[in-house]
């Protein structure tokens, strides 16, 4: 039998919402970089934790996106920028 590679995979209908746990050492940069990043996909920007010792803080981002492609571009983006240490 062939394999599916689908199994256990959801099914996500666009467009819909998404959300983004972004993490970094600096808050202001990292926020400016989110709302460059959001761009045009309606974005919201949310405060979620800082560290104990305040090294590390996650910003939450919302975003519409319209398709596989634009959501995975989005976190390629994040992952790539100098100010994002971690997206989830």
């Amino acid at each position: 039998m062939g394999k599916n590679n689908n199994i256990g995979r959801a099914q996500i209908n666009y467009p819909c919402q998404w959300h983004y746990k972004v993490i970094g050492s600096d808050r202001e940069k990292m926020h400016q970089a989110l709302i460059e990043i959001a761009g045009d996909h309606s974005g919201d920007i949310s405060f979620s934790n800082s560290s104990p010792t305040g090294k590390y803080h996650c910003l939450n981002l919302k975003v519409t996106v319209q398709s596989e492609e634009a959501r995975n571009s989005i976190y390629m983006t994040l992952k790539k920028h100098p100010q994002v240490k971690i997206v989830l």
